[in-house]
C-alpha cells in the first residue's frame, strides 16, 4: 500500500463493520493512505449476536500506534437514527465526511424452503437497509453542502458479492442483499453526481469469518507469500475509489479475485426473439424461440465467471 500513501490526505472516512476482515482491512489502508477513519462496529458474531467485544477499538488503536487519526462508533446500521447521528457525528468532531465504505454484515445461511422470516429480515436489515441508511445520511450532507456552493467530492463504496450477482444455493437472504445493494449503487451513482459524489462497489472474494465455513478455493499464501484469499487484496480498489483520482469512474462493480480487478456489467440484453406476427408473442410461439434464444440447457444465472 506504499504507493497510496497520501492520496487521501485531509479526507474523513466512515467504515461500517470495521472491526474485522475486510472492514479492517480497509480501515488500515485508508489511514495508511492519509484518511482519518470513524471505525464502526456494532462489536456482533458472525450471526448478529451480541459478544460484548469491542473490535473497532482495537482497529483505531493499532491505526493511531501507526501513526494515523481514527476514532470509533459502535452503533448498529441498521438504526436510523444511529446512522444519522454517525454522519453529523463525524462532521462535528472533524469538520467534514468525505467517504462512506458500506462493508457491515452478518450471515444466517439456510435453505429457502427452511429459512425463517427473522433470518431473512435479520440479514437483509444489516447489509440492504444499513447500507442504504448511513449512505442516505451521508448523500443529504453532501447534498446540503454542494446547495450552499460548497467544492463536494464524495465517495461511497459500497460491498456487494458473487452471490448476489451470480446466485449462490442456501442464501437466499444474503444473496437478496447483495443484489440489492448493487442495484441501490448505480441509483446512487445516478442520483448523486449532480453533487459531485461517486459510488461504486467491490465484489471481494476473501477469506474471512463469514467465508470460515465454506470452502474457499486457493486459501493460503503461495510461494512468494502472497495470499490470493487476504481480505487486504480488496483495500486498494477501496482507496482508489475513495481518492479524488477516481472522479470520473461511478455506478461500477469491481470484483476482487486475489490479484485481479474485473470489470463487470449488469443485466444487459444479449439476445431477443421479435415475434413473428408483430404482436404480443404467445407461449406457443415462445415454445420454439426460447430454446434457441437460452440454448438447451441454461444455467438459471445471470452470468458466470
Amino acid at each position: 500500500m506504499g504507493a497510496a500513501v497520501g492520496i487521501l490526505d485531509g479526507k474523513v472516512a466512515i467504515v461500517t463493520g470495521g472491526g474485522r476482515g475486510l472492514g479492517r482491512a480497509h480501515c488500515l489502508a485508508l489511514a495508511e493512505a492519509g484518511a482519518t477513519v470513524v471505525v464502526n462496529d456494532l462489536g456482533s458474531g458472525l450471526h448478529g449476536e451480541q459478544t460484548g467485544e469491542s473490535p473497532a477499538d482495537d482497529v483505531a488503536t493499532e491505526i493511531v500506534k501507526l501513526g494515523g487519526t481514527a476514532t470509533t462508533n459502535h452503533a448498529s446500521v441498521t438504526d436510523w437514527a444511529a446512522t444519522e447521528a454517525m454522519v453529523a457525528d463525524t462532521v462535528a468532531e472533524f469538520g467534514r465526511l468525505d467517504i462512506v465504505v458500506n462493508n457491515a454484515g452478518i450471515v444466517r445461511d439456510r435453505m429457502l424452503f427452511s429459512m425463517s422470516e427473522e433470518e431473512f429480515d435479520a440479514v437483509i436489515a444489516v447489509h440492504l437497509k444499513g447500507t442504504f441508511a448511513l449512505t442516505r445520511h451521508a448523500c443529504a450532507y453532501w447534498r446540503a453542502a454542494a446547495k450552499r456552493g460548497e467544492r463536494v467530492a464524495g465517495r461511497v463504496i459500497n460491498t456487494t458479492s458473487g452471490t448476489g450477482l451470480f446466485g449462490n444455493a442456501g442464501q437466499a437472504n444474503y444473496g437478496a442483499a447483495k443484489a440489492g445493494i448493487a442495484g441501490l449503487t448505480v441509483i446512487t451513482a445516478l442520483e448523486m453526481r449532480r453533487y459531485g459524489v461517486t459510488a461504486n462497489a467491490i465484489s471481494p472474494i476473501a477469506a474471512t469469518r463469514m467465508t470460515a465455513d465454506l470452502a474457499v478455493a486457493g486459501t493460503g499464501s503461495d510461494a512468494a507469500g502472497f495470499d490470493p484469499r487476504d481480505p487486504a487484496n480488496a483495500s486498494g480498489a477501496v482507496v482508489y475509489l475513495a481518492s479524488d483520482a477516481a472522479g470520473w469512474l461511478t455506478g461500477q462493480v469491481l470484483r476482487i479475485d486475489g490479484a485481479t480487478v474485473n470489470r463487470l456489467q449488469g443485466w444487459t440484453v444479449i439476445g431477443s426473439h421479435p415475434s413473428s406476427t408483430g404482436k404480443a408473442v404467445t407461449a406457443d410461439e415462445l415454445t420454439e424461440a426460447l430454446p434457441q434464444l437460452y440454448g438447451t440447457a441454461p444455467t438459471g444465472r445471470p452470468a458466470q465467471l
